[in-house]
This record gives C-alpha cells, structure tokens and sequence, in this order.
C-alpha cells in the first residue's frame, strides 16, 4: 500500500481530472451530506437572525433545494441560482441555517461567469429578490440590523464581480486563442505558397523557355528530340519536388525541403534550359546548418529563375559560400542575352525570399548592375532554425 503522503499528493492531480464536469455534482453531494450530519446543524450561513430551529422534513428540503441544483448549474446556471435561492430563503427563514447555505455564494459565482444572456435582468430579478426577502425579515421582527443585511448583499455583489471577472478573462483568453490560431493558418498559408512559388515557377519557366526554343528545332530533328527530353525531365522532377512539398503537409513525414547540396544540379537544370551559368561553391556545408542550407537553395533558384525569364541567354554568374557562421549567396546577370524574353511576373518570389532571410536574421538585397543585368545577394546565418 502507498504511503499517505503519495496519496495527498495525487489529490491536485485527481481534482483536475474532474475538469469541471463532475466538479459542482460532488460539491453539492458533499454539502448535503454534511449538511445532516447532526454536529453541522445550525453551525451554517446566518442571515436574518432567525433563531435556530432544529431539522424537520421541510429542512431536508431547504437542504436539497440547496444542493441538488449544483449538478447542473453548469448547464443551466440561472435556473441552478433560482432554485438555490429559493432553498436558502426557506433554510434562513426557517431558522436551520445549515451548511447548505455555501451553496448560494457557489451558484452565484458560477451564474456571473457562466451565463451568457439577459445577464443584467438577472442582477436585477436577483436584487429584487433579496430587497423582498430583507422586508420579511423587519416585518418578523428577526432582530437583524440593516448594516448587516447590506454587508452580506456587497457580499453577494463581491462574489458575482469575480464571476464576471472569471467570464471576461476567459473571453479573453478564447479570443487570444483564436487570433493565435488564426495568425498560424494565415502564416501556413504564406509558407505553403512561397514553397508552391519557388518550386513552380521555377520549373515551368524552364520548360516554357525549352518548349520555346523548340519550334525553331524543326529543322533540327536530333537536337529537337533533346529539347523536348530536357522538358520532359524538368516537368518530371517538378512533381517530384511538388510530392516532396505536399509531404510537408503530413507531421509523420520529414522535411521535404531541398538542401544547399543541390545546388550543382540546380545549376544543371538551367544550363539545360539555354541558361550559360557559372557556378563557383566554396567551403562545405556545415553539419548542422539550420534553414541556412534551404534558404540559400530558393535563394539561387529564384534568381536563375529570373535569369530565365527576363536574361534569357544572358552570362549568368553563382557563387555561393559556406562558412563557419554564415552562407552567403549572389547571383548576377551581365545583361548581354535576349531581353524581349518576359513571361511576367508577380515579384512575390523576392519579396519571399526577403522574408525568409529576414527570418532568420540575414540580409538580402536585388537590384540592377550597371551592365543591364541584376544581382541578387543574401547573407544567411547558419545554424537558424525555422
């Protein structure tokens, strides 16, 4: 058997389980048995000063009307409050002043933080009821001054102020929760559609470029049969990669984010496209890089994603650096290729990527070289996570 102090110990934990659910129901059960426990009788709340009256049939009544109520008064907290009242009137007027009686202060606090509608009609019925309940007792003659009839009503007042004080954190905190959960979604929704971004447009611009290029190989069978592989591939690995970003969406699958070691084939894809890149990566990537290593890939794919659609043929140039602390990133066209190329664009793709180096504390700039090219340039800590 468990030594007693293990059992105080676990007494926290068992009431918590009871969540509020069986909370009331057990505190009514335990105020009315109690309340017959014949050492408790008249050893209640006094209010009136009614003398004592030992228990009878009409006591048991006041007692249940008390407590019974309580199973309920979440549900139904004003009706709980009714019927309390109505027990306690009784059990004062009476005179049994029973234990029961902590039952009023309890449906009151849960009526002010629980109720919902008409809540000043029932501060006001409430009031009503006690001026009324307060006459009988100077017509009876009980004896009770009106100073302390005032004192226990701003103590009933005191008692449905922290109610409602319980109601309007509570509000606060739902709302809080709400905005929370709302800020999430909108930012998962950002997320999803800069990683739809990067993957697409960069894919798709390599194949309209090739698909382009294609209708002047008519003449050219071999090297037309080429170009069209070279779509084919590029549509194949850009549902590779959108299965990749869709795994995402799934917390029992890993990151399918690509990595700084996929530069090179990056790289790779755009020389295929009719891109001439010059690619120069210096260091290694660190063990444990963080979203340095991914950042810095959509960083490089937006950028030659751009090269294709407004430089098209242009001299391209990547030089990526890994080091210690940082991996630095810059891509540059040299403006000499075909600038009647465009197939548009939203700019979201920058602007994205200008966020996620932001995120994590980098910098990031684009812009144009004097040559009629651009740049785009990005310093990314290492070691960030997402």
């Amino acid at each position: 058997m468990l030594p007693p102090v293990i059992h105080l110990r676990r007494i926290p934990e068992l009431w918590r389980r009871f969540n509020g659910v069986a909370r009331y129901p057990l505190i009514g059960l335990l105020l009315f048995a109690a309340s017959l426990v014949p050492a408790f009788e008249s050893h209640g709340t006094q209010f009136g000063g009614m003398p004592d009256r030992p228990f009878d049939a009409l006591a048991i009544v006041a007692v249940a009307l008390q407590c019974l109520p309580l199973a309920v008064c979440r549900r139904w907290p004003v009706a709980c409050l009714a019927l309390v009242s109505l027990g306690f009137a009784v059990d004062q007027l009476r005179g049994y002043h029973s234990v029961a009686g902590t039952a009023l202060a309890i449906a009151l606090l849960n009526a002010g933080s629980r109720s919902e509608r008409h809540r000043r009609a029932t501060v006001l019925v409430f009031s009503v009821a006690f001026v009324a309940l307060t006459l009988v007792f100077v017509m009876l003659g009980a004896g009770e001054p009106l100073s302390e009839l005032a004192t226990f009503y701003v103590a009933l007042a005191l008692v449905w102020g922290i109610g409602a004080w319980l109601r309007s954190t509570r509000a606060a905190e739902a709302e809080r929760r709400r905005r929370v959960a709302h800020d999430t979604r909108a930012a998962e929704r950002t997320r999803i559609a800069r990683e739809l971004h990067d993957v697409v447009t960069h894919h798709v611009t390599a194949m309209v470029v090739q698909s382009e290029a294609a209708r002047y190989l008519a003449t050219k069978p071999e090297r037309l049969d080429e170009t069209l592989t070279v779509v084919t591939d590029t549509g194949r690995r850009a549902l590779t990669e959108l299965r990749h970003l869709l795994d995402v969406l799934n917390p029992d699958h890993g990151s399918g984010t690509p990595a700084a070691d996929g530069l090179r084939t990056l790289v790779e894809q755009t020389r295929q496209a009719g891109q001439p890149v010059e690619f120069t990566e210096e260091g290694k990537p660190a063990p444990s890089t963080g979203s340095a290593g991914p950042v810095a890939y959509r960083v490089v794919q937006e950028a030659l994603t751009n090269a294709l659609k407004y430089a098209h043929g242009s001299r391209t140039s990547v030089q990526v650096h890994h080091g210690e602390r940082e991996v630095t990133v810059e891509v540059s066209t040299d403006g000499s290729g075909d600038r009647d190329v465009s197939l548009g664009g939203s700019g979201r793709g920058l602007a994205g990527l200008r966020e996620r180096v932001d995120v994590l504390g980098g910098d990031f700039s684009a812009g144009q070289t004097t040559g009629g090219g651009f740049y785009v340039r990005a310093r990314i800590p290492a070691g960030s996570s997402s």
